[in-house]
C-alpha cells in the first residue's frame, strides 16, 4: 500500500495518474453541451448506493470509468454559458494548476513550520486586498472557507468590540435581502433571536438609510447596544449595493462596527469601469470578499479584512504544542492566530498564480463582462411583453418572472414560473435560480459567465416561456 503514497519514489506514478484524470476531465469539457443531464435523485442514488467502498478496484483507469458514470457524467458544469443559477462562476486556468499544487505538497496554513513561503503568500494577498479596498496601514485578515465564515468571524470581532455587559443588549442591523449567515452568525454568537434588526429597502433593493438612522435611534433610546451593521455589496438575490458611504456616516455617528459583506461584489475591485459602485467601502471596519464569487477561482477562496489588525486577537488561543506565545515575542507568522480555523488548505496560491498568470486587469475585465451583460440582458426581459423584471442590475443578477397574458391569478402564475424552473432543470438545457419578493416567486439569472451571450439569454427566457405556457395549457385542460 507504501506505493500509493505521494513522495520522492512515486513522483512518475503521480504524473502518470494526475495526467490521466486531468484528460478524463479536458474531454468531459470538451464534449458538454449542456450545463446538466436532467439526472434525477431516484435513478443517480442506486448507482452510488451498490458501490462497496470496502471492495477497492485497485486500478485508476477502473476508479475514473467508475467516477465517469457516478459523478463526471452528470455533474453540473459551471462552465456552460446556460448555466445561469447560483454565484457559481467558471474558473480560471491558472487557478486551476494552484489547485493541483496545493493538493500535492498540502501545505496547512495554521503554523509557520507547516506552510513557510505560503504564509507569507497569503499574507501578500491579504495586503493587496486591503490595499485595493483602501483599509488603510493598520489593516489586515486571513483566508477563510466562505463568505458564511468570513461573516461569522467580523460579527464576532464586532461583538467583542462592543464591550457589552450583556449579549441580550447586543443589536445588529442589516437590510431584508442580506445574507442569511448574518442570523446564523448571530445565533452562533448566543445572541437573542431578535438581535438581528431587518432595515427596509428602496425600489432598487439597497438599504434604507433613514430606516436604518431610526432604528439606531431607537436602539440607543432603549438602552440596547448597537453592535454592527452590515451593509451588502451585492445581495445574493439581487446584486444590489447598499449606500455604503451614508451607512459609514451613521456608524461613525452612533460608534458602531461597520461590516461590508462584498462577498459578491469584490470583483468590482479590480474592475476597470464600475469601481465607484463600491465607493465607501474603504471606511468599513471589516469586509467579507469571496474571490470563487467575482474572481473567477474554485472553490474555496474567500477572506475576511479589518481595518484594524488588533481586532484580530479575539479569535487568537495559544495551544503550546501549534502557537505557544514566545511565538509572538519571536515574530513567527502564525496565521492560525487569526483564524477560525486550524489545519487550512493554502487557497490563497490559486489567486497568487492568477495575480501572477493574468493580472488583476485581467480579472476585472472578466468581471467587467458579465455586468455588461446584465445590462443587456435587463434590457432584453423589459421590453419582454412576457416577463416582469425587478430591479436594474447593478452586478450581473437578474431577477424576473413570467407573466402570461390569459393569467390573472397569482398563485396560478406562481405554479407556472415554479414549473418551469423546474422542468428547465430536468431537460438540462439551462438552469436557472429561484427566489421570492413580496411574496411571489420569480427566477433569477445570475450571470457569472463571460462566455454567456445575449443570445443565450435569449433562447433561455424562450425555453422558460415555452415551459411554463405548456404548464398553463395542461392546467387549463384539467380544469376542464
Amino acid at each position: 500500500m507504501r506505493s500509493h503514497l505521494l513522495n520522492d519514489t512515486t513522483a512518475e506514478q503521480y504524473r502518470r495518474s494526475v495526467t490521466e484524470g486531468v484528460e478524463r476531465v479536458a474531454a468531459k469539457l470538451a464534449a458538454t453541451d449542456r450545463p446538466f443531464t436532467g439526472i434525477t435523485v431516484d435513478t443517480l442514488s442506486p448507482r452510488i448506493d451498490e458501490i462497496d467502498l470496502d471492495q477497492p478496484l485497485h486500478d485508476t483507469g477502473a476508479v475514473l470509468d467508475e467516477l465517469e458514470d457516478v459523478y463526471l457524467r452528470d455533474a453540473i458544469y459551471f462552465h456552460h454559458p446556460r448555466y445561469l443559477a447560483h454565484l457559481n462562476c467558471p474558473v480560471v486556468i491558472p487557478a486551476v494548476l494552484g489547485e493541483a499544487v496545493l493538493s500535492a505538497v498540502n501545505s496547512s496554513l495554521d503554523t509557520w513550520d507547516q506552510s513557510a513561503g505560503g504564509t507569507l503568500i497569503e499574507r501578500k494577498l491579504i495586503d493587496w486586498t486591503t490595499d485595493r479596498i483602501g483599509l488603510g496601514p493598520a489593516a489586515d485578515g486571513v483566508f477563510t472557507s466562505g463568505g458564511t465564515q468570513s461573516n461569522l468571524q467580523a460579527l464576532l470581532l464586532a461583538r467583542e468590540e462592543a464591550k457589552s455587559d450583556s449579549l441580550a443588549k447586543l443589536r445588529i442591523f442589516a437590510s431584508e435581502v442580506s445574507h442569511f449567515s448574518v442570523k446564523k452568525s448571530a445565533k452562533l454568537l448566543g445572541l437573542d433571536q431578535d438581535a438581528v434588526v431587518s432595515i427596509p429597502v428602496d425600489h432598487d433593493k439597497r438599504m434604507q438609510t433613514v430606516a436604518l438612522a431610526r432604528e439606531l435611534e431607537r436602539c440607543a433610546r432603549d438602552g440596547l447596544v448597537p453592535m454592527a451593521v452590515v451593509a451588502t455589496a451585492g445581495t445574493t438575490d439581487f446584486g444590489s449595493i447598499d449606500p455604503l458611504p451614508e451607512i459609514a456616516e451613521l456608524c461613525e455617528q452612533f460608534g458602531t462596527w461597520m461590516h461590508v459583506d462584498a462577498a459578491y461584489g469584490c470583483g468590482l475591485l479590480a474592475s476597470l469601469k464600475h469601481r465607484d459602485r463600491i465607493s465607501g467601502i474603504e471606511r468599513a471596519d471589516s469586509v467579507t470578499v469571496d474571490y470563487h464569487k467575482s474572481f473567477f477561482q474554485p472553490v474555496s477562496s474567500s477572506a475576511v479584512l479589518v481595518r484594524d489588525a488588533a481586532t484580530l486577537r479575539h479569535a487568537t488561543y495559544h495551544a503550546e504544542y501549534l502557537n505557544p506565545r514566545r511565538m509572538v515575542e519571536e515574530r513567527i507568522p502564525n496565521q492560525v492566530d487569526k483564524s477560525l480555523q486550524t489545519t487550512r488548505r493554502f487557497d490563497a496560491l490559486k489567486l497568487w498564480m492568477t495575480l501572477r498568470t493574468m493580472g488583476a486587469d485581467g480579472i476585472g475585465q472578466l468581471f467587467d463582462e458579465v455586468c455588461e451583460l446584465a445590462r443587456e440582458g435587463w434590457r432584453l426581459i423589459a421590453a419582454d411583453p412576457r416577463f416582469d423584471v425587478v430591479v436594474e442590475p447593478s452586478l450581473s443578477t437578474l431577477v424576473f418572472r413570467y407573466i402570461p397574458a390569459a393569467v390573472t391569478d397569482p398563485a396560478e402564475i406562481d405554479r407556472a414560473n415554479l414549473y418551469a424552473r423546474k422542468a428547465l432543470f430536468a431537460s438540462g438545457d439551462a438552469i436557472v435560480a429561484g427566489t421570492k419578493v413580496g411574496g411571489r416567486h420569480y427566477l433569477k439569472f445570475t450571470l457569472l459567465n463571460p462566455e454567456t451571450q445575449a443570445s443565450d439569454i435569449a433562447a433561455v427566457l424562450d425555453l422558460i416561456a415555452g415551459h411554463a405556457e405548456q404548464y398553463l395549457g395542461e392546467s387549463l385542460d384539467r380544469a376542464s
